[in-house]
């Protein structure tokens, strides 16, 4: 498939909810169209992609929000501050994936989810968002989906990757801002939710070694995460965020499986 999903307007959400002051900090909660005020549902929280920055912003991901709602989960598109934002990079873009994460929890009564079935899920450099606060909300995140996600942050700077996108979203190199690195760095992480990494075979912006190396280090290192990988064949970058494609079945029933 192309990547025209980026650009395909999605229906719209239900309602757009702030979790801070800055224009940027809001989500998009849709709810399934049988809910009983009573009947509290799953909830996904999704985290978009776009190498962290502003131009970027979480449009795209209304289609496999509401794709997941038809499905009869709740979903929470989140939006963050992201770099070229006032506030945005690190660690501001990370301060709102936190709170736009623990607005949710608190008032999760109020919006008929169920706060013990909760999914973080993140594409591209989402999953990096996702998994981080994974590992920063140790108590709370049972479970994290990354979808082709750029979850070796030493490794896209070596690649210098979408043109050293990882140095403006932390502001310097691993040797200038070392502690930046360690914190946000999945890879450097203890991740202890249940993670579901899935990557298209035939992904041309972020490589599916990604996932690979980062499985394979994390089961070798440790052996205390509980973490898989779902490599789909033939798939793209984008063919992971596009409910059209054969790939996106993949990722409904990773997040049904953790759910339901």
């Amino acid at each position: 498939m192309s990547d025209d999903i980026l650009s395909l307007p999605p229906e719209p959400a239900d309602t757009r909810i702030a979790y801070g002051p800055d224009p940027n900090q809001f989500f998009e909660l849709r709810l399934p169209a049988t809910m009983h005020a009573k009947t509290p549902y799953p909830l996904v929280i999704n985290i978009h992609g776009g190498y962290w920055r502003a131009r970027y912003d979480l449009s795209h991901a209304g289609h496999i929000c509401a794709a997941l709602t038809a499905q009869g989960l709740a979903t929470a598109n989140l939006e963050y501050r992201r770099v070229g934002n006032p506030g945005g990079g690190w660690p501001g873009t990370f301060e709102d994936i936190r709170a736009g994460y623990n607005a949710l929890l608190h008032s999760a009564e109020e919006y008929t989810v169920d706060s013990s079935r909760v999914l973080i899920m993140g594409h591209s450099a989402g999953g990096q968002l996702a998994l981080c606060l994974a590992a920063h909300e140790p108590g709370g995140v049972r479970s994290v989906i990354s979808l082709a996600g750029v979850v070796d942050l030493q490794r896209a700077y070596e690649l210098h990757l979408s043109h050293d996108a990882v140095v403006e979203f932390l502001g310097g190199s691993p040797e200038e801002v070392p502690i930046r690195y360690r914190e946000a760095d999945p890879m450097q992480l203890s991740v202890r939710a249940v993670q579901i990494l899935l990557h298209g075979s035939n992904d041309r912006e972020v490589s599916p070694n990604f996932s690979r190396t980062y499985v394979a280090n994390k089961n070798k290192r440790t052996g205390k995460e509980n973490v898989r990988l779902v490599e789909i064949p033939d798939a793209g970058h984008y063919d992971l965020i596009d409910p059209r494609t054969a790939a996106w079945k993949q990722v409904e029933r990773a997040v049904l499986q953790l759910l339901l």
